[in-house]
């Protein structure tokens, strides 16, 4: 699927009621209490993905169109940087999970792949401070290798507002077998739990129908 564009109609449809890298983070979302809200907003998505067959509608702030825009730019400044080719890749299915897959930025080499961010001047800053990625993208950025089978990934977060030396912020991230474990264990349970609801509506549904002609019958 590496001709597939991403954002195009059908790369919506690929991903449609699947677990993907870029929410992963709200697949193990969780609280002192438990599962967090942004879990089960996550599974009441699929589900609904998985009933109607369509993708469902996401809010694009002003943030998120600026890093679209901005990806681009990014990509050929970490090219240039690194002298690379960056190749682009609509969408990598689990090896070994169904209804689960990713969508990387870009694969680099043999063994490695790209992510880009382009976020908002503070946040670039803080991971210069950091020297490290962002704890929030780690998870996704360890599911693209674990469903691309690559080795490692960089983090590239890209701000040109920022003076030159600074606009580029590059780490790379290993692969972490023990991660990638739990992390394809808790996507079973959860595709599971969507599996399950989304037979009990279904379940509902005939029984509804069943009714409704014995009642017409009668």
């Amino acid at each position: 699927m590496a001709d597939m564009v991403q954002g195009s109609p059908e790369w919506l449809a690929e991903r449609c009621g699947k677990v993907t890298a870029s929410r992963i983070a709200d697949m193990i979302a969780k609280t002192q209490k438990g599962w967090g809200a942004a879990r089960t907003a996550y599974l009441r998505e699929l589900v609904a993905e998985r009933l109607t067959g369509l993708s469902a509608p996401h809010f694009t702030s002003a943030e998120m169109y600026w890093g679209s825009e901005n990806e681009p730019v990014a990509r050929d400044a970490y090219a240039f940087r690194f002298d690379v080719d960056v190749d682009r890749l609509g969408f990598a299915p689990h090896p070994r999970i169904a209804m689960a897959g990713a969508s990387p930025d870009g694969l680099v080499g043999a063994e490695g792949l790209v992510e880009f961010k382009c976020p908002k001047t503070e946040t670039h800053l803080d991971t210069w401070l950091a020297q490290a990625a962002p704890e929030k993208y780690v998870s996704q950025m360890q599911w693209q290798m674990a469903c691309t089978g690559r080795a490692w990934c960089d983090l590239a977060s890209y701000d040109p507002r920022v003076p030159d030396e600074l606009k580029l912020f590059v780490v790379r991230v290993p692969r972490d077998d023990a991660l990638i474990q739990d992390l394809e264990e808790q996507a079973v349970a959860f595709l599971a739990e969507v599996d399950a609801q989304v037979a009990r509506i279904e379940a509902l549904g005939r029984r509804a129908f069943t009714l409704a002609d014995s009642r017409e019958a009668a």
